[in-house]
Formats: C-alpha cells, structure tokens, sequence
C-alpha cells in the first residue's frame, strides 16, 4: 500500500513544485502563493503564535505510520521517541497501534503520562544508569534493550519480577552506527551477555536488538544482519537450550532533505527482511522470530517543517545575500551538529520568476548561525516575508537548546484546518524561573525582569 492509496487526496492537493517526497503530505500553495499546511494557510499559523514556530501536520506522521505498517505485514512497529516527543504525539503513536521506544526519564515520563501502556515501551541508552534502571522496572516497561556488562550488573541488583530484556548486539558489517554501543558478535562478548543474562532468574531474555546506523538508505546491510542475528539465536538454542522470539532491528532510517535526496524504501526494506529470515530460519531449522523495528526520523521528518520571520536583508556587492530570520542554530541544530541541508520556501506570497540564492542565518550570533545556504528566494525578498524550512520534524523541537538565553519555540499541530498548541512557547520567565537567586526573591524585588511574569506569552 503507497502514501497515495492511504490518502488519495494527494494526487490533487499538492503543487507540482513542491516536491511530494520533502514536503509534509498535505501541504499546497493557494491561489494567493501561500504555503498552505492541513488545510489553513502558515501565514495564519504565524500570526496567530507567532515565529519562530515548529509545525507538524498530524496527518502526515500518521499516515507514515500506517505506511510502515502495510508495508511490513506482521513486523512489530516501535515509533523512536528521541526523534520528536510530546505527549499528544504518544498518543498519536499509541493510537496507531504502535509501540514507543524511549532513552531519557523525560521520555519515559511523556509516555506515562501521555496513557502509553507501559507494556508497549522499550527502553533505551547507550549508559543507562542505576536510577534510570530503577524507574523503567518499577514503571513495568515491556522490554530494557541491555548495552553494557554494567547494565546486567545494575539490572540483577534491582528486579525483584520478571522483567523482559533484549540484548544489543553489533554485527559483523560496515557499518556507522554505534560500534562502541552493545555487544560485538565476533570476539564472543554477545555469547557471553546472553549467558550472563540467562544465569540470573529474573531477566526474562526475549531477543536480540542492534542498529545499523542514523542514515541509512540500503536495505541490503539488514540482510547481513539478520543472517548474523539468527546465527547467533541458534547458537543459544544449542547452547542454552533456549529459544529466543524477537530480533529487533532498530532504527535510523533516512529521509531526503532536498529534492533526489535518497531514502529508505519501507517496502524494499520489507523485501529484504523476509527473503532472508525465511532463508537464514531455513537453514538453521529456527522457528521464525517476530521481528520489531524502531524508525523515527522517517515517521516524524517530513511531518514538520519550520517557520520564520524574515528580519533583515543585506545584499553585500560581490559577495553573497545574507537573510537574517528571527530564529537561529538554538531553534536548528540539525544543520550545525548532523550536517543537514534543509529545503527553504517563500511562504506567504507568489515567487516571481527571477530569483537569487541567498544564504540564510540566524540573529543571535556573529559567526556560525547559518541555518541553509544558496536557496533560492525571490531578488524582491524583504524584511516581514515568511519562510518554510521542510523536514524539520525530527531532531529540531527535540534538539533544541535555549542558547544565548531565548526561548525555544512552539509545537504546533495542524488537522483539518485547525491549529493547537502541543508544547507552547518558553517565555524569559521560564528561563529565569531555573535562576535559584531570581525565583528566591519575592515577586515585587526581583530585579531586571521588565515586568514579566510567570504566565506571558503564553
């Protein structure tokens, strides 16, 4: 089943200029050339929460949902939390019928809170530690993917009940992900966590867990995998005389940012998956695993996209346009710490046809704030235009930081028309709400806050 079969309003509501592969599904551009997302124009979604603004069309990330689900009939779908979380986004993902893989106490809680059941939530962390461990077993999680010997340790000190656990395992294979997290197959430390786990009776081992990479876009390195996975789950059958149900192959599926960008294919993915499980559990005469995979990036990218104000134009002869937005690399880090180049749109009118490629840069820093280089705007672009930067679902709300003292931005969801708030803007008082010495001082003493409180800009 393709993204058009699960919404077949697709083959008319998008431009052909924008490119259906960057741009979140529900996205056009109305007859006055302004971005429209789920049904409303951003133009009104800037003016009524103003810029910079993360937007996410909730169709989007959960149609891309149902799409992994029917393209991969009978895997396990367990959304990767760090890309983005919220709890209406939990939710989302519970409503879909999809499991939530969570690395931090600050997820985990989101989950909670958010009505995840607890049995549907895999915990993750290259570094867990004792406390996290504590909480995770105490909130009855479904399953604790084990990185380190020291895990088993803290692990075996703390459960009291069964807790299900998988053990994550490098394989043999080029690879860019994580040689330093998990355990490696060929020196026989995979072997002996297995065995570690075994030994203590309330560790419930179900399966094994690794994760190819951040980027990837081959599926052919999952067929490696996989035959180096099942290798090992019939060495524990031999071994151990135990059989284990579940081969959990991670995340860190790709997406394009620009226009034949590549990406990875769920439905090749799937293809790959079953022609060599089917053929490796041949082999080995190993009954068939139930097989989980964990994409957030994929689910969530190209769901959101970015809003910004235009407060400055400097036009520098001989060298480059420089376009100062209201935002910066706080609100954008992606490009700074992972290298990504974002596509960028005028969006609030029609681009004449001569236009200029501009570099794009933030205004809170001298040096170092460039969000997106030669993009082309319109030569008439001024200071009030109204950008899109496409892709910005994963890894921008969840990564951003409050440097040189701003505010992070909204989280905004866009459905049939309307627009809610999921995660309101950060005011100045929230900021200074952390300062020890400013929340210490009675209300009225506290100096040089301007006379804001605690509520505005909310």
């Amino acid at each position: 089943m393709t993204l058009f079969e699960l919404l077949p309003s697709l083959r008319h509501g998008l431009n052909p200029h924008l490119d259906r592969a960057i741009w979140p599904l529900s996205t056009y551009i109305d007859d006055l050339g302004r971005l429209c997302l789920g049904g409303m124009p951003v133009t009104q979604i800037a003016a009524e929460f103003g810029t910079p603004a993360y937007v996410l069309d909730e169709e989007d990330f959960r149609t891309r949902l149902r799409c992994y689900r029917a393209a991969l009939p009978g895997v396990e779908l367990v959304y990767a939390g760090k890309a983005l979380l919220s709890t209406a986004v939990a939710r989302w993902v519970a409503a879909e019928g999809a499991g939530l893989a969570v690395c931090s106490p600050g997820e985990l809680a989101t989950a909670l809170t958010a009505g995840v059941p607890p049995s549907q939530i895999v915990v993750h962390g290259n570094a867990k530690t004792a406390a996290e461990l504590h909480t995770a077993v105490g909130s009855a999680v479904g399953r604790i993917v084990i990185d380190s010997s020291n895990e088993i340790a803290l692990l075996a000190a703390r459960v009291r009940r069964h807790q299900d656990v998988l053990i994550r395992v490098i394989p043999d294979i080029d690879s860019e992900a994580g040689a330093s997290f998990g355990f490696t197959l060929t020196d026989g430390r995979a072997a002996n966590a297995v065995k570690r786990v075994l030994d203590h009776p309330w560790l419930n081992l179900v399966g094994l867990h690794c994760q190819l990479g951040s980027r990837v876009t081959d599926p052919a390195p999952y067929g490696t995998a996989i035959r180096q996975l099942v290798t090992l789950l019939a060495q524990v059958r031999g071994r151990h005389d135990v059989v284990l149900s579940q081969l959990n192959l991670g995340g860190g599926h790709d997406i394009p940012y620009f226009s034949g960008d590549p990406e990875l294919s769920p439905r090749a993915l799937g293809a790959v998956i079953e022609t060599t499980l089917t053929s490796a559990c041949a082999e080995f005469n190993y009954p068939r695993p139930r097989l989980v995979i964990e994409p957030g990036r994929a689910i969530a990218g190209r769901a959101g996209l970015t809003l910004y104000r235009i407060v400055s134009v400097k036009r520098q002869p001989g060298g480059p346009t420089l376009v100062i937005v209201d935002g910066g690399t706080a609100d954008n880090p992606h490009e700074a710490l992972r290298g990504v180049k974002h596509t960028v749109a005028l969006a609030n009118r029609h681009v004449p046809t001569k236009t200029t490629p501009v570099t794009i840069v933030g205004r809170h820093g001298e040096f170092g704030e460039e969000i997106a280089r030669d993009v082309p705007l319109p030569t008439d672009v001024h200071p009030g235009d109204l950008l899109a930067m496409a892709c910005t679902g994963a890894y921008h709300h969840s990564m951003g930081s409050t440097c040189s003292m701003v505010g992070r931005p909204p989280l905004i969801a866009v459905t049939g028309r309307r627009a809610r708030v999921l995660v309101r803007r950060e005011t100045v008082a929230d900021l200074l709400s952390r300062d020890c010495d400013w929340s210490h001082q009675p209300r009225g003493e506290r100096p040089g806050t301007m006379g804001i409180s605690r509520a505005s800009g909310e």
